[in-house]
């Protein structure tokens, strides 16, 4: 029916009725707070182009998770700054590396925690890619013994969920495998499944110093203006044995989160990255924006489109907007 008879303004009087019928809710319960782990001891380095981050030591990084954990948020994932570079990046598997060290630190001072680690090279390859080089590629096959290398060290220090970020074909399947075959198979893998090869990415790349010592990740990573590849992409990693797959970057993406989430159903992760994040920031130390409400109406889309899990580095303060 139509007007007069339907009247769409009238549950949008009040607060009180516009949250009875409020379709979707954006909860601390969604969030993961993405952290930067490095060695030493003290160290709190900020990140110039994201305000409120830092490279952080391990005793530095149990400190932020209390808080993360006392915020009521359930996640935090860890990537890595390493003391070492290398062609293979094998600091990425290195036990004592910031990584390992600071999943077993949190697991003791923070039990009830859910750790989650990035699992990549570029952060720890001295080229700055995800993969292994020869004569300027990047190899796919060998790079995915390292992958599962890198996992099953996460796995082994206490990790409760990896997350395989570098978009080689088959390294769902690679880290399944090992996990397995080594007494993890109750550990989940959340696959970046359509990981695009996006401008957004710049500040991130700052914070884990991994931009590429030549070329880009285009060649691996998707193209942004490519769809139907995202779920073609997602189809092989949840028949590799993904148990959450994502989408990333979220902003730019909203309508391959929607098609993930319809086509498959299972959970399905954004990630709100660095680049959405600083330029929030940005604006908002401009005063051109509202910040807190830019970024509640930011991620409640991306709730709206289908993402049951955002990982954004505004998960505190969002957490102390709602508490």
């Amino acid at each position: 029916m139509g007007f007069p008879i339907t009247r769409m303004r009238r549950l949008r009087g009040n607060e009180n009725l516009r949250r009875l019928v409020r379709e979707n809710q954006l909860s601390v319960d969604n969030l993961v707070y993405p952290l930067f782990a490095t060695n030493g001891q003290g160290v709190k380095n900020p990140v110039g182009s994201m305000p409120g981050v830092f490279q952080m030591s391990v005793d530095n990084i149990v400190a932020e998770a209390k808080e993360v954990q006392n915020l009521g948020i359930p996640a935090i994932l860890l990537f890595g700054i390493p003391d070492y570079k290398d062609e293979v990046g094998s600091a990425a598997y290195d036990d004592n590396e910031a990584v390992q060290r600071a999943v077993r630190a949190v697991k003791e001072a923070c039990p009830g925690i859910l750790v989650i680690t990035d699992v990549c090279l570029c952060e720890y390859t001295s080229h700055g890619h995800c993969g292994i080089i020869k004569d300027g590629n990047v190899l796919n096959d060998p790079t995915l013994e390292l992958l599962a290398k890198t996992a099953l060290s996460h796995a082994q220090a206490g990790a409760d969920l990896v997350a395989p970020s570098d978009m080689m074909d088959g390294r769902v399947g690679a880290i399944r495998q090992a996990l397995d075959a080594t007494g993890f198979s109750g550990v989940p893998v959340m696959a970046y499944s359509a990981k695009y090869a996006s401008g957004y990415y710049g500040p991130f790349r700052e914070v884990a110093e991994s931009t590429p010592q030549f070329g880009d990740r285009r060649g691996y990573q998707m193209d942004p203006a490519n769809g139907n590849e995202a779920l073609r992409e997602t189809l092989l990693d949840i028949e590799e044995g993904a148990d959450i797959v994502m989408v990333k970057p979220a902003l730019a993406y909203m309508d391959i989160i929607r098609r993930v989430k319809d086509a498959f159903g299972l959970p399905v992760a954004a990630y709100n990255v660095s680049g959405e994040y600083s330029m929030v920031k940005a604006a908002a130390q401009n005063g051109w924006i509202d910040e807190q409400r830019i970024v509640l109406e930011t991620l409640t889309g991306m709730k709206r489109a289908g993402a049951d899990i955002i990982i954004t580095y505004h998960a505190k303060d969002i957490a102390k907007w709602q508490g």
